[in-house]
């Protein structure tokens, strides 16, 4: 079953997708699976592991099951000093 999601993009992924927000209709089942199909895509560089999500202002796991009309955060590490 395909559904709508809203994915918002910061820092390095923003820089490597080239914009903030992809309104995207898909047929994946959960966050993680969601990342994977957008590193493929769009050439990530960060691996899985490293970054965050966050399913309609909470944080979640990678095994979170999308459902229609969520926004979905993808975070990279930060870092500074």
């Amino acid at each position: 079953m395909t559904k709508h999601v809203r994915v918002r993009y910061f820092a390095v992924l923003r820089e490597e997708r080239g914009r903030d927000v992809d309104e995207l209709d898909t047929s994946v089942h959960t966050s993680g699976e969601l990342y994977d199909a957008l590193e493929a895509k769009y050439g990530f560089s960060l691996p899985r592991h490293l970054v965050g999500v966050a399913v309609n202002g909470r944080l979640v796991t990678r095994e979170t099951v999308l459902n229609d009309g969520d926004e979905v955060v993808f975070l990279p590490p930060v870092a500074g000093g």
